[in-house]
């Protein structure tokens, strides 16, 4: 089968198409760069922006299923880029599907989409969690829309289901961990607030699992079609715990410093106002979105992806840190 993959040379990317490709699928991804990892795996690649109706289209022509990873991240940048990347570039992959005749369609979605500013907890092990309001960043409600587009263009002729992986890490990362290193070796790492509080997370193998698996049930009808599911290692774990062990995996010294949520997010506010205000490079150190989702109770029920599609984790978060930190010694 010829399988597209949207930003197949991301870190989630380019472990969907290295499955697909040893599961025996033609595989071809749409990016914004030349990926020489996707080139030795034998991937075509078609280079565009997803908010370009004719390139998404012309990628998609003659596939028969569509991996739609690629998306705008982080907690900072414009609405209109977010916008751009996130909701026009879904709508057009939706678009192209139905133009072309495409039967199913996997989308990387996330938890953020259930955040609400100001709440304390989120998920904490349920099944199902309302979309969130008064989002603080742009790239939750941007995702949030563009999830419900995807699960509201489910029907007879078009299967879709939208996969929501939590704090993807693992060998390869190109984003979560090195960011987690530089700011640890700088002495710049705080946690926000006393870092009990549980969250989940995804091994990079987990997280293709759970795409693979959903493809494979997914068809008009299929109890996992039209809807959304949280994905991850099923091992929440204190937030303090976590970054000391995966900083120790990557060869990072530890966090020792904290701060709290009241000063974290005043500072956030403070950064947002800023930044824009005096065309500050980069990203801010903190925003309020940030703050919030640092310390804030992060865990969901895998029931619902074992029950639809049969997802149960492989790789245990110890075996992970183990398969990080022999990939750093290599």
């Amino acid at each position: 089968m010829k399988i597209l993959v949207t930003g197949g040379g991301g870190f989630l990317g380019q472990a969907l198409c290295r499955g697909l490709v040893e599961r025996g699928h033609e595989v071809v991804s749409l990016n914004r760069g030349h990926y020489p990892a996707l080139q030795a795996l034998g991937v075509g690649q078609i280079r565009g922006d997803l908010a370009d109706a004719d390139t998404v289209n012309h990628a998609v022509a003659g596939v028969e299923a569509v991996f739609h990873n690629a998306a705008k991240a982080g907690a900072w940048g414009s609405y209109d880029s977010y916008h751009r990347a996130n909701v026009v570039g879904t709508q057009n992959v939706i678009d192209a599907c139905r133009g072309h005749g495409v039967g199913r369609l996997v989308y990387t979605s996330t938890p953020s989409v259930t955040h609400r500013a100001g709440h304390p907890v989120e998920g904490l092990g349920a099944d199902e969690v309302p979309y969130g309001e008064a989002f603080l960043a742009p790239y939750p409600a941007t995702k949030a829309i563009a999830e419900q587009a995807v699960l509201g263009a489910n029907d007879a002729t078009l299967a879709t289901v939208a996969l929501r992986p939590r704090l993807i890490w693992g060998p390869g990362d190109n984003h979560l961990l090195p960011q987690l290193v530089a700011r640890a070796r700088a002495g710049r790492l705080r946690l926000v607030g006393d870092g009990l509080n549980k969250v989940d997370t995804t091994y990079i193998d987990n997280a293709a699992q759970a795409h693979f698996a959903a493809f494979e049930h997914l068809a008009p009808g299929a109890a996992c079609a039209g809807r959304a599911y949280f994905i991850s290692n099923g091992e929440p774990l204190p937030m303090r715990e976590l970054l000391e062990r995966l900083l120790a995996a990557a060869g990072a010294p530890p966090v020792t410093r904290t701060i709290s949520f009241k000063a974290a997010y005043r500072i956030g506010a403070v950064c947002e106002r800023l930044w824009p205000w005096l065309h500050l490079p980069g990203d801010p150190p903190m925003t309020r979105f940030l703050a919030e989702q640092l310390c804030t109770p992060h865990w969901y029920s895998m029931a619902p992806a074992e029950r639809d599609f049969g997802y149960v984790p492989a790789v245990s978060i110890e075996e992970g840190l183990r398969r990080l930190s022999a990939a750093r010694a290599r």
